[in-house]
Protein backbone atom coordinates (compact mmCIF):
# COMPACT_ATOMS: atom_id res chain seq x y z
CA UNK A 1 0.00 0.00 0.00
CA UNK A 2 1.35 3.46 -0.87
CA UNK A 3 1.81 6.28 1.59
CA UNK A 4 -1.20 8.06 0.09
CA UNK A 5 -3.34 4.98 0.60
CA UNK A 6 -2.14 4.67 4.19
CA UNK A 7 -2.92 8.32 4.90
CA UNK A 8 -6.34 8.02 3.30
CA UNK A 9 -7.16 4.93 5.34
CA UNK A 10 -5.90 6.55 8.56
CA UNK A 11 -8.08 9.59 7.90
CA UNK A 12 -11.12 7.43 7.22
CA UNK A 13 -10.52 5.52 10.46
CA UNK A 14 -10.23 8.76 12.42
CA UNK A 15 -13.29 10.31 10.77
CA UNK A 16 -15.33 7.23 11.65
CA UNK A 17 -14.64 7.85 15.36
CA UNK A 18 -15.86 11.49 15.33
CA UNK A 19 -19.32 11.85 16.85
CA UNK A 20 -19.46 15.64 17.18
CA UNK A 21 -21.59 17.08 14.38
CA UNK A 22 -19.87 20.50 14.50
CA UNK A 23 -16.44 18.90 14.11
CA UNK A 24 -17.65 16.79 11.20
CA UNK A 25 -19.21 19.83 9.53
CA UNK A 26 -15.99 21.81 9.93
CA UNK A 27 -13.94 18.93 8.52
CA UNK A 28 -16.38 18.61 5.63
CA UNK A 29 -16.02 22.33 4.87
CA UNK A 30 -12.24 22.04 5.00
CA UNK A 31 -12.16 19.06 2.67
CA UNK A 32 -14.77 20.54 0.33
CA UNK A 33 -12.78 23.73 -0.13
CA UNK A 34 -10.06 21.83 -1.96
CA UNK A 35 -7.59 23.72 -4.07
CA UNK A 36 -10.07 25.02 -6.64
CA UNK A 37 -11.38 27.75 -4.34
CA UNK A 38 -7.98 28.88 -3.16
CA UNK A 39 -6.85 32.31 -4.23
CA UNK A 40 -3.28 33.59 -4.06
CA UNK A 41 -2.54 35.25 -0.75
CA UNK A 42 -1.52 38.88 -1.30
CA UNK A 43 1.93 39.75 0.05
CA UNK A 44 3.03 43.08 1.45
CA UNK A 45 5.87 44.99 -0.17
CA UNK A 46 8.10 43.95 2.72
CA UNK A 47 7.27 40.27 2.21
CA UNK A 48 7.95 40.56 -1.52
CA UNK A 49 11.30 42.22 -0.74
CA UNK A 50 12.25 39.50 1.74
CA UNK A 51 11.43 36.81 -0.81
CA UNK A 52 13.52 38.56 -3.44
CA UNK A 53 16.41 38.88 -0.99
CA UNK A 54 16.15 35.16 -0.23
CA UNK A 55 16.16 34.28 -3.91
CA UNK A 56 19.23 36.51 -4.41
CA UNK A 57 20.99 34.79 -1.50
CA UNK A 58 20.40 31.42 -3.13
CA UNK A 59 21.42 32.70 -6.56
CA UNK A 60 24.73 34.09 -5.27
CA UNK A 61 25.54 31.19 -2.97
CA UNK A 62 24.97 33.05 0.28
CA UNK A 63 23.66 29.97 2.02
CA UNK A 64 24.68 27.75 4.92
CA UNK A 65 24.08 24.02 5.04
CA UNK A 66 22.03 22.55 7.85
CA UNK A 67 25.16 20.85 9.26
CA UNK A 68 27.09 24.13 9.24
CA UNK A 69 24.24 25.92 11.00
CA UNK A 70 23.97 23.17 13.59
CA UNK A 71 27.71 23.43 14.30
CA UNK A 72 27.53 27.23 14.60
CA UNK A 73 24.52 27.09 16.90
CA UNK A 74 26.09 24.41 19.07
CA UNK A 75 29.22 26.53 19.47
CA UNK A 76 27.15 29.61 20.25
CA UNK A 77 25.05 27.77 22.82
CA UNK A 78 28.16 26.31 24.41
CA UNK A 79 29.78 29.75 24.57
CA UNK A 80 26.62 31.30 26.02
CA UNK A 81 26.37 28.63 28.71
CA UNK A 82 30.04 29.09 29.55
CA UNK A 83 29.60 32.86 29.84
CA UNK A 84 26.47 32.47 31.97
CA UNK A 85 28.31 30.05 34.22
CA UNK A 86 31.22 32.47 34.62
CA UNK A 87 28.81 35.32 35.41
CA UNK A 88 27.12 33.24 38.10
CA UNK A 89 30.52 32.40 39.59
CA UNK A 90 31.39 36.09 39.72
CA UNK A 91 28.08 36.90 41.41
CA UNK A 92 28.71 34.18 43.97
CA UNK A 93 32.13 35.58 44.74
CA UNK A 94 30.70 39.06 45.36
CA UNK A 95 28.00 37.81 47.75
Amino acid sequence: MTTVDNLRNDLIDKIMTINNEDNLAALNNLLSAGTTDMQPFPLTEEQELMLQMSEDDIKYGRTVSQDEMKTKLTRKLHTSKTLDFKKSQVQEVHI
